[in-house]
């Protein structure tokens, strides 16, 4: 197995076969499940230390330190390490890149065994719950029956708790930060407006491209620019690029005249290195439709199981505003589950979740120590 640094290691895992598929939510099933996750410290001798990692929309499983030949340690590096809110001298951290993926875990390019060619658009459209079932399946895989602690930004906030309610008697807690239990309108449009751009790009080829050999890179750069935009408040963008002209000579035109295009170009180019296409359609789309709370019985048993829940907004966020996290909170709180919530400022917009910012941190840190201190006692 490959190693680096936090005591890591990277591994594969194949969880669902022919003859045991994984059934999804909203139909069909998957014959063969892999999964690429990373762990992180050491799992002690009771089981009992075990922290899973939900990452974000176009995050993977390698969340912390660094890796050979890679120039930049892990997307929440800011959190996990020793000594740092999910601290690894203290417990055993568990990263998996989800379902639909595009890092090792089985997704909409991966090959699809019964016709020897990518998926494409003919794999099944998934739901939250599918994910929630691929991580079950890890856990037992890694023969962990319980969890100290699941946490995760975004996307993963939401996975979090979709886990808290269906299977709430296998967390310790629950930490959900910057995510949503409904899109918004706007939300939902965004996110279309990316797909679109995809699907339209001429190399897109039915979802085809890579029998093909091309890709819909256009359409992609496309979506993750603009996606880009909503993660970051006007006060951010506004800070770090001003309206600075990338030459002083340039002659006006419709070239790459501002900074912020150039960052823009480059978040875009970056992205087609590590992203595909067909991921981004299929999970923009369990963002979309999921809504967990609609379902009367959403908090039944939750209620029967309650465990403490952190929940964490930015101030700054427009895409998720503290509004989508109070919505969470009191769900929660209806239910009797003990929550707490912290609305954090400043930050830079969405993407507060993935910086090193003091009180985030700190709130996440004594969550998690109160949560461990619990669990010793």
């Amino acid at each position: 197995m490959p190693t680096f640094s936090l005591n890591a290691r990277t591994a594969d895992a194949r969880l669902f076969a022919k003859d045991h598929p994984l059934t999804l939510a909203r139909g069909g099933s998957l014959d063969r499940v892999d999964v690429r996750y990373e762990t992180y410290g050491k799992l002690n001798a009771s089981r009992t230390n075990a922290i899973f990692v939900c990452h974000a929309l176009t995050g993977d499983a390698h969340a912390a330190g660094f890796k050979p030949g890679e120039p930049k340690p892990g997307w929440w590096d800011s959190m996990i390490g020793p000594g740092k809110p999910v601290d690894t001298d203290r417990f055993f951290v568990i990263c998996p890149n989800l379902l639909g993926g595009c890092q090792g875990t089985t997704g909409p390019a991966s090959v699809d065994p019964a016709t020897r060619t990518s998926y494409g658009l003919s794999f099944p459209i998934l739901d939250m719950s599918d994910f929630v079932a691929v991580h079950r399946a890890l856990l037992a895989h890694l023969g962990i029956a319980t969890l100290l602690a699941a946490i995760g930004g975004s996307l993963g906030g939401m996975q979090v708790l979709q886990w808290a309610l269906t299977f709430p008697q296998e967390l310790g807690a629950a930490v959900i930060i910057a995510a949503s239990s409904r899109l918004t309108t706007q939300n939902i449009a965004f996110s279309a407006v990316g797909r679109e751009a995809i699907m339209r790009d001429k190399n897109f080829e039915r979802g085809h491209y890579r029998e093909k050999d091309t890709s819909p890179d256009t359409g992609l750069s496309v979506a993750r620019m603009m996606a880009h935009i909503t993660y970051m408040s006007e006060s951010a963008l506004g800070e770090k690029f001003g309206r600075e002209h990338q030459h002083d000579d340039q002659a006006p035109g419709f070239g790459v005249d501002f900074a912020v295009e150039s960052y823009l170009n480059h978040q875009a180019e970056v992205f087609l290195d590590r992203f595909d296409a067909l991921s981004y359609l299929y999970l923009t789309r369990v963002m979309d439709y999921f809504d967990p709370f609609a379902q009367p019985d959403a908090c039944a048993l939750i209620e029967s199981h309650p465990l403490p829940c952190l929940v964490c907004s930015f101030a700054s966020d427009w895409r998720f505003s503290p509004e989508h996290s109070k919505r969470i909170v009191a769900r929660l709180a209806s239910a009797a589950v003990p929550v707490t919530y912290r609305e954090i400022s400043p930050g830079v917009g969405h993407d507060s979740f993935l910086l090193p910012i003091p009180d985030y941190q700190d709130v996440v840190r004594a969550f998690l120590s109160r949560v461990a201190a619990r669990v010793r006692s």
